[in-house]
């Protein structure tokens, strides 16, 4: 019996090594065989960003040999930015007037972010003055002494509202300022309480149709001297029309500036993975194109359009053999 127990034991330990050495030979096969993975941060699912993010994440998962990318819903711009600082997602769709922000240390950021890169131009957003018909604001120098919202405090487009007051010689002192989301500012408007606010987002927002069936509507215009200089001061500035009929009974195009939405990387991605991102989603915008109308405007011959941080040099690559100039930042 003595000599027994000593002959298990050797025996047990025996079992324990060869299980041990056989559940690590599974470990690593399984590490083997997975693909590697991808997060691409987007916004909230009511907005233009999860859809077409969603349809990207597929896009790429399809054409990217042994990768998968799937859409991680965030709070759009400025979070997506800090995902890509934490090196927690490697791709995120961004305003170019936020990462120019980024890039810069500058509010709401405290700190330049270093490892952020520019992959394409998607669609552009539109800045959009919304007032209420014959109350006298119809361009930007008319917001003179009157109540405007700006937006938010900590909002995405407040900065860009005030680089255009800035540029368009108005100071805060010289309106009446409200800091208020859309749904506040359109029940102000509706009430009287205010006479115009800013929004910035594709046409046409939904916010914006809801509020037209409560008021007759106008948009404010931006006179070109206005689009020359914010377009030549911010290169993330771009003009832009919102076409007559947009929204219920307004009848003239309005001449306005823009934004672009982004895709934006981790500077430190490998070059040719980049290169395949790029190549694989403008050699298949047809499948892209049903996930959100706004697919349908992403082109390679606006891929660098407002273009406000410097292009991975992956996806300069894929631009370059296409005869594409890539601007230098």
């Amino acid at each position: 019996m003595s000599r027994g127990v000593p002959l298990r034991r050797n025996l047990m330990k025996k079992i324990s090594v060869l299980l041990c050495v056989a559940l690590l030979k599974l470990a690593f096969a399984c590490v083997a065989d997975a693909k590697p993975f991808l997060s691409i941060a987007t916004g909230g699912e009511a907005g233009v960003y999860y859809p077409l993010g969603v349809g990207l994440a597929k896009l790429l998962t399809n054409h990217l040999k042994g990768t998968e990318v799937t859409a991680k819903i965030s709070d759009a711009s400025a979070a997506n930015v800090n995902l890509i600082a934490g090196s927690e997602v490697a791709l995120a769709l961004v305003q170019n007037d936020v990462a120019f922000r980024a890039i810069n240390g500058k509010r709401p950021f405290r700190e330049p972010v270093e490892n952020l890169s520019m992959i394409a131009s998607l669609y552009p957003e539109y800045v959009q003055i919304v007032t209420a018909r014959g109350n006298g604001i119809n361009t930007v120098s008319d917001l003179k002494g009157r109540r405007v919202s700006v937006g938010t405090i900590d909002s995405g487009s407040i900065d860009s509202v005030a680089a255009i007051l800035s540029v368009a010689g108005i100071r805060y002192a010289d309106i009446n300022a409200e800091f208020l989301d859309f749904a506040a500012a359109s029940l102000r408007i509706q009430n009287g309480e205010l006479d115009a606010a800013f929004v910035l987002a594709g046409y046409p927002a939904a916010a914006v149709t809801a509020l037209g069936a409560n008021v007759d509507l106008n948009l404010v215009a931006f006179e070109e001297e206005l689009l020359d200089k914010l377009s030549a001061e911010y290169s993330f500035f771009t003009k832009g029309v919102i076409p007559a009929g947009t929204y219920s009974g307004i009848d003239h195009d309005t001449p306005t500036i823009t934004v672009m939405a982004l895709l934006v990387c981790d500077s430190n991605l490998p070059d040719d993975l980049v290169y395949n991102i790029t190549k694989a989603i403008f050699e298949n915008l047809t499948e892209l194109a049903p996930t959100h109308p706004k697919a349908e405007m992403i082109a390679l011959d606006r891929a660098l359009l407002g273009a406000s941080i410097k292009i991975h040099p992956g996806a300069a690559r894929f631009y370059a053999e296409r005869g594409i100039k890539v601007p230098v930042f």
